[in-house]
């Protein structure tokens, strides 16, 4: 986990041409495609607006525009928008604003349901009648009252609507504001004309303007809590890291607020108390619980020496710890940004629903009008159809459409961030959701990556020592496992390396080079390797070692084999309940490794993979990603080192071990807090089950407009009914994706 702290980014700031905006006044899917289609029409831009966060991520290029045009451009659109900088912050500020905006919307439902109940009081009997289609409209009310009564709903507390209608037209578009200011204004309007002029054979339907104001209200009141609860996963990790801590100064614990820590100072953390940043234990033995940085549920020991990271609780006694990481350098504030970034992203899946949205609201006016014209053409009652192209204006809003997919998006990648899988984008999310075939590599993916010498063969009466020597000189400046792993041994039987003369590494198959005080040319190497140089190797050994699942490294000198190492890396106790996880989910599982055939045998009979490639360099491991992806399969890959980065650049979905190299992180579309292959099942499963949820939202919103629509047009839904089922939608398309918070993956 630390290299994916290392990974992560350690700072708010962005690379040059990209920024967040925050949006205020978006009122429904419409204004999101507004201000998307606005962003993306100024010279050099391209953004994505999403409904669910009201914000805007906007790539551009710096020599033909800037963040302040991109702004200037929102405001002429009739919306509002400033750059987000701190995330905290940003979302603190976010908080207390909803919070203000929750409670003035609450104060004025509470206002128009007082103003409404009496004139949805003479509903009651007409609905038991069935009057509303058309029978004789009861009025318990006398006109004067009912007009005293909706007036002051429609115009003050329904001004917000007449606000966002005339922006978004200014604008050059229209949204959900238009449609409810133009039907419930007909309905005043007609209603007002009849009392005034004192009709007595016309109805009024002051009720049906009311109560619709009154329950889109309740709606946004209901869906403002509801999208709340969506981040509750973001807040929690926020929530995580303690607002002061305890420095030494001079050698006494002093509080002070976390901001005011700075890398280096030594930090008194207590039994209890929860990592106010990122460090090094220095004094003192404690088991910190990592649960809600990684998902994985046991304490880890902490001794002097071992990093912590901000966020995670020390369960027991007493840590002193010396600061690596503040502030937003921490691994949380990373992954709390990684989060925020992935919700604010797009899935594939979400464009119909952008391009219909972005057309919707024209198509629904000129079929209330078309409504008006056929009814009162095929006789209906001039008023009715009025009514009936109100109903039909009120019930086709938009907004279950624009929530569908980023509120799932939302809960799933909180819910992800819970269990350890941060997922970096909403595409990623939805190709891991459709993947097929799970490409992975054997060392550090489904062994520990920890390779140990087991045994050092030295040929022709050669000793240990010298053998260790060797191969310890010529391994002395590579990064790879094996070579880690020799030149630990060689500092164990007190072996020093010496220097080299001379010195050519060959990628992925071993070294050549000469010592210092030595005529001969020495190799070190897989036996291929050595094989390719005209050196053999007693096939016999080789064979006994290899059955075991023993990696071979070979050394040479002048020409002749000196000896073998033999080395091991020891399976994941995980890892093969991991592969059967996946095959009992449908993913065909193909192990490449860069080891040599025996090997790989080996280790793919104890996980119980069928499919393997052995002594896969990495380019080629890229071009078999590609050719699986060729045939039209979904194609995911699984790794942690720094030669796996081109396969998982190359596949459709990839995920990096969190305890891996940064390169591979950084390539990666997953990252894997703990170091288990498990994680990539559940991260497959969540992204499955955030995809159903997302296509089940589309379908409530989609059948909700294709059926609505034609209901009211055809005079069968009064207005009001559909003021309530509209609201409904968008409150059933929030909840739904709220059932993702209590998710657990199954075993």
């Amino acid at each position: 986990m630390d290299s994916a702290a290392a990974a992560l980014p350690s700072t708010p700031t962005r690379a040059a041409g990209e920024v967040e905006l925050a949006l205020e006044g978006m009122t429904c899917a419409a204004c999101a495609a507004r201000i998307e289609k606005t962003l993306n029409r100024v010279p050099g831009a391209r953004a994505a607006v999403n409904f669910a966060t009201e914000s805007a991520r906007v790539r551009y290029d710096p020599g033909q525009t800037s963040s302040e045009s991109l702004i200037a451009a929102v405001e002429r659109a009739g919306y509002h928008a400033h750059v987000k900088r701190d995330v905290a912050a940003e979302r603190r500020n976010d908080d207390a604003r909803k919070l203000a905006a929750y409670r003035a919307l609450k104060r004025e439902f509470v206002i128009a349901a007082a103003l409404t109940l009496p004139l949805l009081a003479q509903m009651v009997p007409m609905l038991a009648s069935g009057s509303w289609q058309g029978g004789a409209h009861q009025e318990l009310l006398p006109r004067w009252l009912q007009l005293t009564l909706a007036t002051p709903v429609q115009f003050w507390i329904g001004r917000r609507f007449y606000v966002g209608a005339w922006n978004a037209l200014r604008g050059g578009g229209a949204n959900m504001d238009v449609l409810i200011a133009l039907g419930t204004t007909m309905a005043w309007a007609l209603s007002a004309v009849v009392t005034v002029l004192d009709l007595p054979d016309q109805h009024v339907y002051f009720e049906a303007g009311t109560a619709i104001i009154t329950l889109v209200l309740l709606g946004k009141l209901l869906e403002a809590r509801a999208r709340a609860s969506t981040s509750a996963a973001l807040e929690g990790l926020l929530r995580l890291q303690p607002k002061t801590a305890r420095v030494l100064r001079n050698g006494v614990p002093v509080e002070v607020p976390l901001a005011d820590v700075v890398v280096g100072d030594r930090l008194v953390v207590r039994s209890g108390e929860s990592v106010p940043v990122d460090g090094v234990v220095r004094e003192g033995q404690s088991s910190v619980d990592e649960s809600m940085l990684s998902g994985e549920s046991r304490p880890v020991v902490k001794a002097p020496g071992a990093r912590v990271h901000a966020g995670t609780l020390n369960q027991e006694g007493l840590l002193v710890v010396e600061a690596t990481g503040v502030g937003d350098a921490t691994l949380l504030a990373g992954i709390v940004r990684l989060v925020a970034e992935a919700q604010g992203s797009k899935a594939p899946i979400q464009r119909l629903a952008d391009r219909v949205s972005g057309v919707f609201v024209p198509i629904v006016i000129v079929i209330a009008l078309a409504t008006f014209v056929l009814a009162w053409w095929l006789g209906r009652d001039g008023t009715q159809a009025l009514i009936d192209a109100v109903a039909v204006l009120v019930i086709a809003c938009p907004c279950a459409l624009g929530l569908a997919t980023p509120t799932a998006i939302i809960v799933g990648t909180g819910r992800g961030a819970q269990l350890g899988v941060l997922i970096r984008n909403a595409a990623a999310l939805e190709h891991a959701g459709r993947l097929k075939t799970l490409v992975v590599d054997k060392t550090g993916t489904l062994t520990e990556g920890k390779p140990e010498v087991t045994d050092v063969l030295p040929f022709d009466g050669g000793s240990r020592g010298d053998l260790l020597r060797v191969a310890a000189s010529l391994e002395q400046g590579s990064t790879h496992p094996l070579a880690h792993a020799v030149l630990a041994a060689a500092r164990a039987e007190g072996v020093s390396p010496e220097p080299l003369v001379e010195f050519s590494l060959a990628a992925g198959k071993g070294a050549r080079g000469r010592l210092a005080g030595a005529g001969s040319e020495a190799i070190v190497g897989s036996l291929d390797y050595l094989a390719e140089q005209g050196i053999g190797a007693d096939v016999a050994t080789a064979e006994a070692l290899q059955r075991a699942g023993k990696t071979l490294v070979g050394v040479a000198v002048g020409g002749r084999l000196r000896g073998l190492i033999a080395l091991a890396d020891r399976i994941r106790p995980t890892s093969a309940a991991a592969i059967a996880r996946l095959k009992r989910v449908g993913i065909d599982v193909v192990m490449l490794t860069g080891d040599n055939a025996a090997t790989a045998q080996a280790v793919a009979n104890q996980v119980g993979i069928v499919d393997f490639r052995a002594g896969v360099m990495p380019s080629v491991k890229a071009d078999a990603v590609r050719a699986i992806k060729s045939r039209g399969i979904v194609t995911g890959m699984v790794g942690d080192g720094i030669n796996d980065a081109p396969a998982l650049a190359a596949a459709d979905v990839s995920f990096a071990i969190g305890t891996g190299s940064d390169i591979a992180i950084e390539a990666a579309d997953i990252t894997l807090m703990r170091p288990d292959l498990n994680a990539v099942v559940d991260a497959i499963l969540l992204s499955r089950t955030t995809l159903a949820k997302i296509q089940q939202n589309l379908f409530f919103a989609f059948v909700y407009n294709v059926l609505g629509i034609p209901l009211a047009a055809f005079g069968l839904l009064h207005p009001a009914i559909a003021g309530a089922a509209m609201a409904a939608s968008s409150v059933s398309v929030v909840g739904n994706a709220l059932l993702l918070r209590r998710w657990k993956a199954p075993h």
